[in-house]
C-alpha cells in the first residue's frame, strides 16, 4: 500500500517569480513612501500658513513690553 502512495514534490518556482515579487514589492513601498512624503508636505504648508497668520496678529497687537524698555533707554 504505501508504494501507491507517493510524495510528489511541489514545482520549483522560476526565477521569474522572484523578480516579479521583489518589483511588486518595491512597487508599493516607493507608494507608501511617496504617500508619506506628500501628507508631510501637506501638514508643513498648513502648520507655515498658520504661523504666518500669527505672526500678522502678533505684529498688530499693541507692543507692551516695548513701553518698558523705552524707559530703561
Amino acid at each position: 500500500m504505501l508504494d501507491n502512495q507517493r510524495i510528489i514534490p511541489a514545482p520549483q518556482p522560476t526565477p521569474e517569480v522572484f523578480i516579479i515579487y521583489k518589483m511588486t514589492h518595491d512597487f508599493y513601498q516607493e507608494v507608501k513612501y511617496r504617500e508619506a512624503i506628500e501628507s508631510y508636505c501637506q501638514w508643513y504648508w498648513a502648520m507655515a500658513e498658520k504661523h504666518q497668520k500669527e505672526l500678522q496678529k502678533m505684529q498688530q497687537d499693541i507692543n507692551i513690553l516695548g513701553w518698558f524698555y523705552r524707559g530703561w533707554r
